[in-house]
């Protein structure tokens, strides 16, 4: 798995969830197609007058996720642009994605503008699988963040960490450990910890 399998993942599943922040500091969430991928980034559209173009245009920000029949989740977060060249650029998105000239037809469709992820964040998560697998990558020049727990020099080797872990991805040793690609973050383990030696990771 890559960076980039992770972005032909959403091209598939195309109709992605895409979350801004509005002016009032609210979450905002719509479905809006994944139009191109390629350059190691994916490509989007919407029409100036939305509140959406509003929001990429004030903040520069934004989240989008989707699931594909397979029960594998992608969610890429972090910078978007406005690409110059509009007309460019919108033309070639009507030519991968033919059906959009139904919904703006002829010149209607340079109301629209393109956008990229610029840098962000990018996670895998397949929960089809047992115990359940998970990968983080990043676009563009920026630090992978550290998610999930960690077990530290404090534990005391009881076991209870590893009894309750519901993927069972804890392992015995000095101190136990955690397999970060299995776990599920869900900090069972931290709250059951008699002695407060799990933490979450990058803290």
């Amino acid at each position: 798995m890559t960076a980039q399998d992770c972005l032909q993942i959403l091209r598939e599943v195309k109709d992605a969830a895409f979350a801004t922040m509005d002016e009032n500091g609210y979450p905002q969430v719509r479905i809006i197609d994944v139009m191109l991928v390629e350059d190691g980034t994916i490509y989007f559209c919407t029409a100036r007058g939305k509140d959406f173009y509003q929001q990429l245009a004030r903040t520069g920000r934004a989240a989008v996720t989707a699931l594909n029949k397979d029960y594998q989740m992608v969610r890429l977060s972090g910078k978007v642009k406005r690409l110059t060249d509009q007309k460019k650029w919108i033309d070639r998105i009507f030519e991968e994605n033919p059906s959009m000239k139904e919904v703006y037809p002829q010149d209607s469709r340079y109301i629209l503008e393109p956008f990229c992820f610029e840098e962000g964040q990018v996670e895998f998560f397949d929960l089809g699988k047992s115990p359940i697998y998970r990968e983080n990558f990043t676009l563009g020049d920026v630090k992978k963040e550290q998610k999930g727990y960690e077990i530290t020099d404090g534990c005391i080797g009881c076991g209870t960490c590893m009894e309750g872990c519901p993927q069972r991805c804890i392992e015995e040793g000095t101190p136990f450990s955690i397999r970060q690609e299995n776990c599920l973050h869900c900090g069972l383990c931290a709250e059951n910890c008699p002695v407060q030696a799990i933490r979450k990771r990058g803290r």
